[in-house]
């Protein structure tokens, strides 16, 4: 039975874990509402269209009528008022109208091109349409030790981070990886961005090595069980669409002559520190970097192989997908294993 002095003690302990926390509001970067609840963005729409508005009316009043100019004046103003207040999938409708703009101005056909594109011949000038653009990415290239050259914005580092099961951890357990992850947090000078991406992956670099491994086992039961596997994981593909999950922390740096060097070394300060949050930070070297760049470059590629040494790759479902191949090369392996120990 539950008295009242058994309530207040719970209290005092629910005050006393809760006493040093502080409360961080998860909308940390919404803008600053200056009147009226508006942004500085919107008074700055909103006045514009006010002034241009009040500008046409004082040119115009003697010379057409009132119902004539409130016939144009009604649709740029509301036009403005929809520029300014709405909003499309949470982002405001003029950055939504700026980005529209851009694709239609920007160029349809873009070319690897550092030199630039040469003119078109005479003969082909009429024909070929407008000429491509170059290609810029957002890189210039990746060093041998897995630095990114971002051109004038400096330098890059790609770290891959494990996942964290923290929702298995104690509740103490939380508390200690918690604070160890603020303590990183707290501990940032310098730009950083934390990326969880996810991509279709292959299984069947695993299945064929489960089934090219198991008439090697020392015993008919582990054999047996390796195909029984290897026949699971196709039914799976066969079934679903899988995603395999990624999270990269990527370090950033202004250029300067020892860039590189301080680079490196806060990659190695934020191992330590997320160690203690339980995370493996682990930085990718040149080949390893390029290879995650090409993969976010080209994210309809084909599936990436989950070999059997990506254990730590955790692998989520996407949605059904049709096929029968794997399926059926490992029902046939698995009854020809059965026939065998029948015999």
């Amino acid at each position: 039975m539950t008295t009242d002095q058994d309530r207040g003690r719970d209290r005092g302990r629910d005050r006393d874990r809760d006493r040093g926390r502080v409360r961080i509001p998860a909308d940390v970067e919404r803008p600053d509402r200056l009147l009226a609840n508006l942004t500085a963005r919107q008074l700055a729409i909103l006045a514009t269209a006010s002034l241009v508005l009040w500008a046409g009316y004082s040119a115009t009043r003697h010379l057409v009528p009132i119902a004539v100019f409130g016939a144009v004046a009604l649709p740029f103003g509301a036009l403005s008022a929809l520029l300014a207040l709405g909003r499309v999938e949470g982002v405001a409708a003029d950055r939504w109208a700026h980005a529209a703009w851009r694709q239609h101005r920007s160029p349809r056909r873009l070319v690897p091109a550092s030199d630039g594109i040469p003119a078109a011949p005479a003969f082909a000038a009429a024909s070929a349409g407008p000429p491509p653009a170059p290609l810029r990415l957002p890189f210039a290239g990746v060093a041998d030790n897995g630095t990114v050259d971002l051109g004038a914005e400096g330098l890059a580092l790609i770290c891959r981070a494990n996942a964290v099961t923290f929702s298995l951890r104690t509740p103490t357990e939380q508390e200690a990886l918690i604070a160890g992850f603020a303590r990183f947090l707290n501990s940032l000078a310098e730009p950083i961005e934390i990326l969880v991406r996810a991509e279709p992956v292959d299984l069947a670099p695993s299945i064929d090595a489960l089934l090219a491994a198991a008439p090697g086992l020392p015993h008919p039961a582990l054999e047996t069980a390796a195909r029984g596997h290897a026949r699971f994981l196709a039914e799976l593909a066969e079934r679903r669409d899988l995603l395999a999950r990624e999270v990269l922390v990527v370090l950033r740096q202004t250029g300067d002559d020892d860039a590189t060097g301080r680079l490196h070394r806060r990659a190695a300060e934020a191992v330590v520190a997320l160690g203690a949050a339980g995370v493996t930070l682990t930085v990718l070297d040149g080949p390893a970097a390029a290879g995650c760049l090409a993969r976010a470059l080209d994210p309809a590629g084909p599936p990436r192989p989950a070999g059997l040494g990506h254990t730590d790759v955790p692998v989520t479902v996407a949605h059904p997908t049709p096929g029968t191949q794997w399926t059926q090369r490992a029902q046939s392996e698995s009854a020809h294993t059965m026939k065998r120990g029948n015999q």
